[in-house]
């Protein structure tokens, strides 16, 4: 097993380390490799990190599109949540001891899951701005279900990974499988799951962010604009302002899980 294992690995290695020089000998040395202008206008960019704007329209706009974008934050985790976690127990197989049935439900779920996180959001984005236009229900979509994906697949691996121990010892007292679920298995996951749904949820305000780049307001919207007027100064504003969102939810995380965890 541990050969196997020890095979395995190096094989990937080999792969990885070809891949790479593949991509070395197709790279065209000939030519420049960084544009001549770009060293002048990351310096500009950097500069104006230091000349940050503040003045107070600008600063109501950074409110205003922070707003925005912790709206559809907390909208597309909701609906993400909604669809990971029934999808995430069912995936999971351990409502049912038959092995057939626990096959087709994981089976059949994994695969929902899987296609739902194998589209990136952007790509959502897109498709949902074609079908219903530049409208708030578009971003929550197109966050909300490949982030129900994510969030599904990993509830079933946490509550996979339960300790057998306590719930046998319910079982041995004559619980159902229903009751040592929700008993033992929710109650020993749930530390875990809340932690990893704050984490996309931080996850979840950058994607929100870049989701405005399509045009459907919020922070990302306001970047765009001030990159689109080479305003770094302003830019850097509102890049401030998306730091300090998810530093706060990562606060607010880690305060949540301590009191859990208590």
């Amino acid at each position: 097993m541990k050969a196997s294992l020890l095979g395995s690995r190096r094989l990937l290695s080999f792969v990885l380390i070809g891949a790479f020089l593949w991509s070395l000998l197709n790279v065209n040395w000939a030519q420049d490799l960084v544009h001549p202008g770009g060293w002048e206008a990351l310096g500009q960019i950097v500069l104006a990190l230091f000349q940050t704007q503040l003045s107070p329209d600008i600063l109501s706009a950074g409110v205003q599109a922070s707003w925005t974008t912790v709206a559809y934050a907390v909208a597309g985790m909701t609906l993400a949540i909604a669809i990971g976690l029934p999808l995430g127990v069912i995936a999971s197989g351990v409502l049912t001891r038959a092995r057939w049935l626990q096959r087709l439900n994981v089976g059949a779920a994994r695969f929902v899951l899987a296609f739902f996180r194998s589209i990136h959001e952007l790509v959502w984005a897109w498709l949902f701005v074609t079908a219903v236009g530049l409208s708030p229900i578009a971003a929550v979509l197109a966050l909300g279900i490949p982030y129900g994906g994510i969030l599904g697949r990993i509830y079933a691996e946490l509550l996979q990974d339960v300790p057998e121990g306590p719930l046998s010892a319910l079982r041995s007292a004559g619980a159902s499988e229903w009751r040592a679920f929700w008993y033992g298995r929710i109650p020993m996951a749930l530390p875990d799951m809340v932690s990893y749904t704050f984490y996309r949820f931080e996850c979840g305000i950058r994607s929100a962010a870049i989701l405005s780049f399509v045009g459907l307001g919020g922070l990302g919207y306001q970047i765009q604009i001030s990159l689109a007027d080479l305003n770094y100064s302003r830019m850097w504003t509102f890049v401030l302002f998306l730091i300090l969102l998810v530093f706060l939810v990562g606060g607010w995380s880690g305060l949540v899980r301590r009191r859990l965890m208590a």
